[in-house]
């Protein structure tokens, strides 16, 4: 049973995961929100993504994943290959042995498939107000609440702000204004196949993941099995802002000549491309600061190779909700706490993400030394390695 909150209505800037996820958290603990899109709520653009079971969790504790899982495919194990040599080195289960062990299930989804069914959640809550269209060009927060105004002179006024705006967040900027996204030294590039067009070992219900010198190979599949998303991460590029470019297949960098064969006629399947370059951000001193605070990708941006993001942005969403139930609506006295409770393991996180980003692009002796030890490893005991982070519940979800 949700309690009123008649203090607090929340203003949310960004209606993508987090945002979504956000305003869902909040109508469950009784409060009311208005969230401020730019564009269209219908106008996610994306390809893949995976939600690991302390995403999925916290989806549960928000009652909006029966909706997600029904978008999604359940992949059985994630099989590891050499990129050069193509033999698969080792296999991680998911399917119902991660779900037995975590409690929550495994899934891999088209991003767009995520945001409807979230964007669904969401407007099965009347006390959530959905505003697009409205590119939010300055906010003043006043002693008891948010302004945030449109170009348009239009206005909406809050309790307070919570800015779920990505990684390139205006709002940042307000909160730490010596924060400076830098190059992380690679780029990511994205690609759709039919999945029915696809040779093994590629059509199997598998997370793929090929390790490789300097870059990786990521697939799974999406659209409830209809479609197989490809990603392919390699270091170099050059620092673009934006993730969803348009890239020729020709543009595709040769750091994949070397690898095996069936990879390589895998990259060449696809017609089209998309790609983005990697950043990354020092953590911020802090996230928030009075009525305002920063959620996600604008708080704490994550590098992908732990497949991450959007999982953070929900157990952000999740600890924040319940901050402000604790807090009995209080933003001043909910922000601070919502920090403290994510900070440490959003960092940890972090830090794992870029360790693994090294271990996947290892070469020469180093990467042959890691192969025999992904070879030695006994499934369980590779699954039993994620318990720190699978197993992790979201404080007070």
């Amino acid at each position: 049973m949700t309690r009123p909150w008649p203090r607090s209505h929340v203003l949310i800037l960004g209606g993508g995961i987090g945002g979504l996820s956000t305003a869902i958290a909040l109508a469950k603990r009784g409060m009311s929100a208005t969230l401020l899109e730019r564009s269209s709520f219908a106008d996610e653009t994306g390809a893949g993504i995976q939600l690991g079971p302390n995403a999925t969790h916290a989806l549960r504790m928000l009652g909006a994943l029966d909706a997600v899982e029904a978008a999604g495919s359940t992949p059985e194990a994630i099989w590891l290959f050499d990129a050069v040599s193509g033999r698969k080195l080792a296999a991680m289960p998911l399917g119902r042995q991660l779900e037995e062990r975590y409690g929550a299930p495994y899934l891999t989804l088209h991003r767009a498939d995520l945001h409807a069914s979230l964007l669904a959640a969401v407007r099965a809550h009347n006390s959530v107000e959905l505003r697009e269209s409205f590119d939010m060009t300055a906010v003043d927060t006043l002693a008891d609440k948010v302004v945030a105004h449109a170009p348009d002179g239009t206005e909406v006024e809050g309790s307070s702000l919570i800015a779920a705006d990505g990684i390139w967040s205006g709002m940042r900027q307000r909160i730490a204004p010596r924060a400076d996204l830098h190059f992380a030294g690679a780029t990511a590039w994205r690609a759709l196949l039919p999945l029915h067009r696809v040779p093994p070992p590629f059509d199997a219900p598998m997370v793929g993941l090929w390790l490789g010198p300097k870059a990786h190979l990521v697939t799974y599949p999406v659209r409830g099995g209809k479609d197989l998303n490809v990603v392919a991460v390699v270091e170099g590029g050059r620092a673009k802002h934006g993730w969803n470019r348009q890239a020729e297949p020709v543009e595709l960098p040769g750091a994949f000549h070397r690898w095996a064969k069936p990879a390589r006629d895998l990259l060449e399947m696809a017609e089209s491309w998309r790609c983005w370059s990697l950043y990354q951000l020092a953590p911020l001193r802090r996230w928030t600061k009075g009525r305002v605070a920063l959620l996600g990708d604008a708080a704490h941006p994550v590098l992908p190779y732990l497949a991450q993001g959007a999982a953070l942005a929900i157990e952000d969403a999740a600890a924040l909700a319940a901050s402000f139930e604790v807090c009995g609506g209080d933003a001043l006295l909910a922000f601070p706490r919502y920090e403290a409770l994510r900070r440490n393991r959003v960092a940890q996180v972090q830090r794992q993400a870029a360790r693994y980003g090294r271990l996947y692009h290892l070469r020469g002796p180093a990467g042959l030394a890691r192969n025999l030890v992904l070879k030695h490893r006994n499934p369980h005991s590779l699954l039993q390695g994620f318990d720190w982070l699978f197993g992790t519940k979201t404080p007070d979800s």
